[in-house]
């Protein structure tokens, strides 16, 4: 199965009343939940499942400000704030970012996707914590441009 049929299959589970999805063909598996405790996906490349990786509150600034940008979700999937368990995250509240610096990374399908800033500025808040489904288009990560 190609990957943009997968991304089509998952535009239509997401606009379907469907709530759990699971397809096993051989080599291809594929399970999609809209439930909120899905069951975490093993993971590919050394990392832990989601339960085990350690997992921060969400930073949310104080005050709303309308030059704040968001990075959204390209895709739906499990969302990573540090590139290994135990490591430093990709970038924390008052951290300073270019245009095209990786903020996170979001797991599907076990293909990880780097999720990239769209702006210079500095890190005003973290939207998700560690570990979390994100759905497409979701702000994760807002920017105050420089």
């Amino acid at each position: 199965m190609e990957f943009s049929d997968v991304q089509k299959l998952m535009n239509q589970f997401e606009q379907s009343s469907t709530r759990e999805l699971k397809i096993d063909d051989q080599d291809f598996h594929l399970y999609l939940s809209k439930n909120q405790e899905a069951t975490p996906v093993t993971q590919g490349q050394g990392r832990a499942p989601a339960a085990a990786t350690a997992t921060a509150a969400p930073h949310h600034l104080t005050t709303t400000n309308s030059s704040n940008k968001a990075v959204k979700a390209p895709l739906v999937g499990t969302v990573y704030l540090q590139p290994k368990p135990k490591e430093p995250a990709y970038v924390k509240v008052g951290d300073h970012v270019q245009e095209g610096d990786v903020v996170c990374v979001i797991e599907a399908m076990k293909m990880l996707t780097e999720v990239k800033s769209t702006c210079s500025g500095t890190v005003a808040s973290i939207k998700v914590e560690n570990g979390d489904l994100v759905e497409f288009d979701q702000p994760i990560v807002m920017i105050k441009e420089d």
